[in-house]
Formats: structure tokens, sequence, C-alpha cells
């Protein structure tokens, strides 16, 4: 009769062998997928600042549309472009983790709690026969779960919204996430983030729907219903990127030609 084979050392060694594989298999396909992952998240990107600015055309590539953008890197703080870091390499969502090259945020100014602000943001901008026609700034703030990571665009007004989209959040479907819904988004285009003579950002989200005659309208959104926090959310977070803590700065000398 032949020898019991399911004794313990031969189970060890199997599991053993197993997991080595299974290690060595995902370990290579993390390896081999990588740059397809990269080049997808480049993409992505794209697509999502194209989006916010309005700009499509189902004849062109991606890569195409993006070739008449320009991008640039921001010193939040004097308000002006920097080459302190390559805007090709540059990773804002990362930066804002590092003490280096961010700042932490003191509860008054933290309105959209975001806990820690990186010091460089990439702008992205739109420019013809060398007029500025449009600019999308990078946009993010906390809802009710989870931090919305969007763009924002404006006219070359520096003061007309052109769309808002959010390419990264976890708010609730339904609710919250309606802040994906195509009707919700098309309410942005054309409201006015500034009332005129001042830097302090006058937009944001009401409650229930805008009365398009009442006073002040072009500075108001319907709020989400049902999303109470979330709406709370959005007005924090495009209050504080378009205030003095965050882009107004660079807003105001790029309008009068001081970049």
């Amino acid at each position: 009769m032949s020898a019991n084979k399911d004794t313990i050392a031969r189970t060890i060694t199997v599991a053993v062998l197993l997991c080595v594989i299974c290690s060595v298999v995902v370990s290579a396909a993390a390896v081999l997928l990588k740059p397809k992952q990269v080049a997808n998240k480049e993409l992505d990107r794209k697509t999502n600042i194209l989006a916010a600015a309005g700009i499509s055309d189902p004849s062109k590539s991606v890569d195409e549309l993006f070739a008449q953008i320009t991008t640039k890197v921001v010193d939040l703080e004097s308000g002006k472009f920097t080459d302190a870091v390559d805007p090709a390499t540059y990773d804002a969502r990362k930066a804002a983790k590092e003490p280096s090259l961010s700042v932490k945020l003191s509860r008054d100014q933290d309105i959209a709690s975001i806990k820690r602000q990186a010091k460089y943001m990439p702008v992205y901008l739109v420019e013809k026969d060398g007029q500025l026609e449009k600019v999308i700034l990078p946009v993010h703030g906390y809802g009710l779960w989870s931090t919305l990571y969007g763009f924002l665009a404006l006219e070359g007004d520096l003061n007309t919204v052109v769309g808002l989209g959010f390419y990264s959040h976890a708010e609730t479907p339904g609710l919250g996430g309606e802040v994906d819904n195509p009707g919700w988004k098309a309410l942005w285009p054309g409201k006015k983030v500034y009332a005129e003579g001042s830097m302090d950002p006058a937009l944001g989200l009401i409650k229930g729907a805008v009365d398009p005659n009442a006073p002040g309208a072009e500075h108001q959104i319907d709020g989400l219903s049902g999303a109470t926090l979330t709406s709370n959310g959005v007005t924090n977070l495009v209050k504080f990127w378009l205030g003095e803590n965050g882009y107004a700065p660079f807003l105001a000398n790029l309008k009068a030609g001081e970049v």
C-alpha cells in the first residue's frame, strides 16, 4: 500500500507554492499593466478637463482636442505662474499630502474641509490669437461621504462659468451623487462667480430651485434634493477655491496681465 500523501508538510508546501506563483503572476501583471494604467489615467484627466470646458468634436481624438489647451502651474501664495514644479509630472493630490509641498489650513480657512492645500496648482488655459478664451481650474472639497474632485471652467472674463464636473467622489447615488446628473450640470454655464467689483465668491447652491427673476439669481444653482450636506460641500469648495485662499489672487493677476 502506498504511503499517505495527505501530510501536513505536503499541504504546507502546496500552499506556499500556490502563494509564490500567485504573487509572481500578480506582480508581473501589475508591472506589465502599469503603462496602460498611467495612460488611461491621463486620458481620463484630459477628458474631464475638456468636458468642463465644453470642448468636444467627435471627429477628433482627446489628444487632438487637448492640444489647444496649455497647462501651467500657479503658485497660490503669489497668484502667479511658477516653474518650481514640472506641469507634465506634477500631481497636486499627492503634493497636498507632502508637508514640503503643502500648507496646513486653519479651521477658519478650511471651509472646504481639505485639511492641507498644495502650494502649487495646475491650471489649463484655452487661448486663440493671443487672447484668453477659457481657464479650467481644479477644485476639490468634502461633501457628505467623500472628497469631491473636479474641474471648474470660466470664460475669458474670469467670472462667467463655462461648466463644472466632478471626476471622483463617493456621494450617495440618487442623492449627493446627482452632481453627475447632466441636467444639474447644465445649470452652471452662464452663472457668475463674483458680484460686480468684488473678488469674494457669490456663487453657490441654494435650497430648492432658483427663481430666475429673483435678485442674485445669476449667482445661484439649484440645490441637490435630499442632499443638503453635499450641496453645502459643493458651495464651500467653490467659495474656497475661487476665494482669497484659492485662485482669486491668480485670477486678479491674470485679468491685470501680471502673471
